[in-house]
């Protein structure tokens, strides 16, 4: 982590990578009118990096931000200044003569590009694959200071990300309104929620929206004892089954179900939802469907908490680079907003702890997790 007494800052950019999430446009309210304070000029670099990498496909790549173009967003979804899970710099997809797609490092170029933009500073708002990128140009010299965004709420050094608590509030909603129609069809209706290789949003929304069984990546499961936990429920008189599924969940000795891997980009999770459906239909006779919350997670206006720590995050981020910080992250340690370095942040990521608390209130609520 370098720390500079006085930087001379006149003009920082913002990036937003990976999926969306609500309060990404809170962030960047923040950022700008708290650089705004400080004299600062901002510019936001239009999905990803992909504004200074290919500029001719985004006009001039960079969208001016002031405190009038920011007013009123703090409460929309989605990014203003767009986001894209493709074009990572240091695997940069690249189409040859032949037609063949191949991958390069094109960081240098990258830092390049900022040195003739005149920015002074970056603020990477991102997942652990944009802190990942983040990390890499701060140790090629850019001064960056990064904010934890995914609704996964899977980095490490901070207590949460934004978007989560509002992806976990609207699965939790869908599973209850589930409840009903399962209840009158006597079916197994399976929810697929988002959440990558960790499983907070459906332990979260499955404990808080009733659910009867809970798989999660943390946890293999055994289809048959899933199965087991219906037929039960069915002898008890209780007639149906709601199942809430990661999409990152596995069998006992099974694989994850990839979708799609893309040159620079990331594994696309899912398809274990219409997999499980299937699985208990067979096992159980009962009359099973699938429901896919998948993008709905990502859209749609941010709670208050969600706004609120969008906000703190992107004051933080610029008084971050006003004490001279580089190469950190803003993290959340209630009641502070705390700076970790991003090379701890994206060692690895926070996983789900099988035996947590919740983990064992679900279990004591009698939620089967398919152990």
């Amino acid at each position: 982590m370098k720390r500079n007494r006085k930087p001379k800052i006149r003009r920082i950019a913002l990036s937003t990578g990976g999926g969306d999430a609500p309060g990404l446009n809170a962030v960047i309210r923040g950022v700008v009118m708290t650089a705004h304070h400080y004299g600062w000029e901002c510019v936001g670099i239009r999905e990803g990096y992909s504004g200074l990498l290919d500029p001719p496909k985004h006009g001039s790549g960079l969208m001016p931000l002031t405190p009038e173009r920011v007013r009123g967003i703090t409460h929309l979804g989605g990014t203003i200044i767009g986001t894209t899970n493709l074009g990572n710099p240091l695997y940069f997809p690249t189409r040859l003569a032949d037609g063949r797609v191949v991958e390069r490092d094109r960081s240098s170029e990258l830092v390049r590009a900022f040195r003739r933009a005149k920015l002074d500073a970056l603020v990477a708002i991102g997942g652990d694959g944009s802190l990942a990128i983040a990390n890499v140009l701060a140790k090629k010299g850019l001064r960056v200071i990064g904010v934890p965004k995914t609704i996964d709420n899977d980095l490490s050094q901070t207590a949460a990300t934004f978007g989560f608590d509002t992806a976990v509030s609207f699965a939790t909603e869908c599973i209850e309104r589930l409840h009903t129609t399962a209840a009158s069809h006597r079916r197994v209706i399976v929810v697929e929620v988002m959440g990558r290789y960790a499983g907070w949003i459906a332990m979260n929304a499955g404990v808080s929206g009733d659910a009867h069984v809970i798989l999660i990546p943390e946890i293999p499961y055994r289809i048959e004892r899933v199965a087991e936990a219906i037929r039960a429920r069915e002898r008890r008189g209780e007639r149906y089954s709601m199942v809430v599924v990661a999409e990152g969940a596995r069998p006992k000795g099974g694989h994850r179900s990839i979708i799609e891997k893309r040159a620079g980009a990331a594994e696309r999770l899912g398809g274990i939802g219409k997999h499980v459906a299937a699985e208990l239909s067979a096992l159980t006779g009962k009359e099973t469907r699938q429901i896919v919350l998948g993008h709905l997670l990502r859209g749609g206006e941010p709670t208050t908490f969600d706004r609120l720590i969008s906000l703190r995050f992107g004051g933080a981020a610029v008084r971050a680079i006003a004490e001279g910080r580089s190469g950190v992250m803003v993290a959340l340690a209630p009641p502070k907003v705390s700076y970790v370095p991003l090379a701890k942040v994206t060692r690895k990521i926070r996983n789900v702890p099988p035996n947590c608390d919740t983990i064992r209130t679900a279990r004591d609520l009698g939620i089967c997790f398919g152990d």
